[in-house]
């Protein structure tokens, strides 16, 4: 890979701004529009999991867990709740741990729940990998509030991976981002540099600058998803602090 439309070189960043995950919250509270079923699936698929998670260490069985999770997105857009998310109240990802609490709560949600949220939520969740993620994270010992909030990390953080992966995709560089992203999460010195130039065939000058590239673009893609879900620009820096403080182990495990 030569060094001059290589490792050194970036995708450009500012011609790709996909459907932000707030306007798909907008979209959903739109009620009788082909817009909002689009937008509730889109939603559904994204934020799923955390509300799982916290289901399912409420105690309740891997398929109660699946039940109540579709009839609780079902439910939000039935009565219409997701309209009241507006930038204003603060961060979505309590918006919706806050309605969780509500609808399980309530024991008329908890039976419409169980039929699979009537069949109108278009949502499929795989139960079995479901499950082994959920195992998975019981490494962890918290509360259901604390594990909601790291898986929401990590989903976010799935999120930014998936997006610059796409990128590089897009610029044919996908094997530069395989190659490179361990320097998002991992130290770095002159030796690893040399080690990734000569699998790119490029020099570790170019391979230092493509990691500061890609760092950049992680730092903007999170901070940008993290704006999506929180009421204003001053909120992001410490929703971004709390959700990367959730990935350390508590201090309250046993």
């Amino acid at each position: 890979m030569p060094s001059s439309d290589g490792a050194g070189a970036s995708p450009g960043a500012g011609g790709r701004f996909e459907t932000t995950q707030w306007s798909l919250v907008l979209a959903a509270g739109q009620r009788g529009s082909a817009a909002a079923e689009d937008a509730l699936a889109r939603l559904c698929s994204l934020y799923w999991y955390p509300v799982f998670a916290f289901v399912r260490r409420q105690g309740y069985s891997a398929d109660d867990a699946q039940d109540l999770t579709q009839g609780f997105f079902a439910r939000l857009i039935e009565k219409g709740d997701l309209s009241a998310a507006d930038r204003t109240r603060g961060r979505f990802r309590s918006f919706l741990l806050t309605n969780c609490r509500y609808f399980l709560a309530n024991q008329r949600d908890r039976a419409l729940a169980r039929k699979r949220g009537g069949g109108r939520v278009p949502l499929s969740i795989d139960v079995a990998a479901a499950e082994g993620r959920y195992e998975r994270a019981l490494a962890h010992s918290e509360t259901p509030e604390r594990l909601y909030d790291r898986q929401w990390c990590l989903t976010l953080l799935d999120g930014v991976f998936e997006a610059l992966r796409a990128e590089y995709a897009e610029a044919g560089k996908e094997n530069v981002f395989d190659r490179l992203k361990e320097f998002l999460t991992a130290g770095e010195d002159a030796g690893t540099h040399a080690d990734a130039a000569r699998e790119l065939v490029t020099t570790a000058g170019a391979v230092k600058v493509a990691v500061h590239r890609l760092r950049r673009r992680y730092r903007e893609e999170l901070r940008r998803r993290v704006a999506d879900t929180v009421g204003s620009d001053e909120d992001v820096e410490d929703e971004i602090r709390y959700l990367l403080e959730t990935l350390r182990p508590s201090r309250d495990a046993v």
